[in-house]
C-alpha cells in the first residue's frame, strides 16, 4: 500500500512557505512531490465522496523508502474545506503553518496578483471597496482565492479550524520572520516538530515562486490603518491561541498603542 502524505504545510500564502519547502527538500528524511503546491485537498474538480488519494501519492517518489513525504500549500490553512480532509486523508499528520503580519501579507499578495494579471484595481481600493467583489458568491467560488487580501490575515478562524480536527501537538505556530531571520532556530523547531534528525547547515534562503518587477507605488499609512482597524482585534485573539509574539507586527502596533503582551 503506497504510504500517505504525512507532513503538510497550511500557509500563509506569501509568509515564506516556498522557502520552507526548499528546506525541507535539503533534509534526507523527506520526499519531496514533484512540485512545491500539488493543491490536491483544495481541488473542487475532485469527487470528494470519494477521493482517489492514489492520485496524490503518484506525485511523489515511488523509491522514496521510508522518507515522510510532505506537501506544502498555503492556501490549504484558508481554504475552508482543506483541514477537514486532510483530517479524513490521514489523521496522524503533522501541519506547519508560518504567519506573517498580515498588512505586509496583504500587499504581498496584491503585488503577486497585480503582476499576474488577475488584479486591476490599486492596493488601496482593492482592500475597501474592491471587497464586495466577492459579495454573494460562493465561499469556494474562484474569486476567493484571488481578492481575500483581507480575508486570509483573520488567522484565529484559521487555526481554530485546525484544532477542531487535530491535537495541539500535531500542529506547529511559526512566524515567517524566525524563518527569514533565524532559519537555523526555525529549523530546529520543524525537526523536533516532525521527530527527524536535525536540519544540516545550510545558507539563508530567499525562495520565491516567480520573479515580477514591484508596481511604481508603496501602500499608505492609511492603508496600514484601516487594515489594523479591521484585524487588530484578530491578531489579540491569534497571539493568545497560538503563543506567538506579534507585539512587534505592523497591524498590531498601529492598532494598540501599547498592545498587550500574548497570553494576557
Amino acid at each position: 500500500m503506497p504510504r500517505k502524505v504525512s507532513i503538510f504545510g497550511c500557509g500563509v500564502q506569501k509568509g515564506g512557505t516556498t522557502s520552507l519547502h526548499a528546506y525541507l527538500c535539503e533534509h534526507p528524511e523527506l520526499s519531496a512531490p514533484v512540485q512545491k503546491e500539488l493543491h490536491f485537498f483544495d481541488d473542487e474538480s475532485r469527487d470528494w465522496s470519494a477521493p482517489d488519494y492514489a492520485a496524490l501519492e503518484s506525485l511523489f517518489p515511488a523509491d522514496d523508502g521510508a522518507k515522510h513525504r510532505f506537501d506544502i500549500t498555503p492556501i490549504y490553512g484558508f481554504w475552508p474545506p482543506s483541514i477537514a480532509r486532510i483530517h479524513a486523508y490521514n489523521p496522524h499528520a503533522r501541519l506547519i503553518y508560518l504567519f506573517r503580519d498580515p498588512f505586509e501579507r496583504a500587499w504581498s499578495q496584491w503585488c503577486m496578483e497585480y503582476a499576474r494579471g488577475f488584479e486591476t484595481l490599486p492596493f488601496s481600493e482593492a482592500i475597501r471597496a474592491g471587497r464586495a467583489r466577492m459579495d454573494g458568491l460562493p465561499p469556494l467560488a474562484r474569486a476567493q482565492r484571488i481578492y481575500t487580501y483581507i480575508e486570509r490575515g483573520f488567522y484565529t478562524g484559521q487555526v481554530e479550524r485546525a484544532l477542531r480536527y487535530f491535537p495541539r501537538e500535531q500542529l506547529l505556530f511559526l512566524r515567517s520572520q524566525d524563518l527569514l531571520h533565524d532559519h537555523p532556530g526555525a529549523l530546529c523547531k520543524i525537526a523536533d516538530f516532525l521527530g527527524i534528525s536535525p536540519f544540516a547547515a545550510t545558507a539563508p534562503k530567499r525562495e520565491q515562486p516567480f520573479e515580477f518587477t514591484p508596481p511604481p507605488v508603496q501602500p499608505a499609512m492609511a492603508d496600514l490603518e484601516h487594515i489594523a482597524s479591521l484585524l487588530g482585534d484578530d491578531m489579540l485573539a491569534f497571539a493568545r491561541l497560538t503563543g506567538l509574539d506579534v507585539t512587534d507586527w505592523p497591524v498590531l502596533r498601529r492598532r494598540f498603542a501599547s498592545p498587550p503582551a500574548p497570553g494576557l
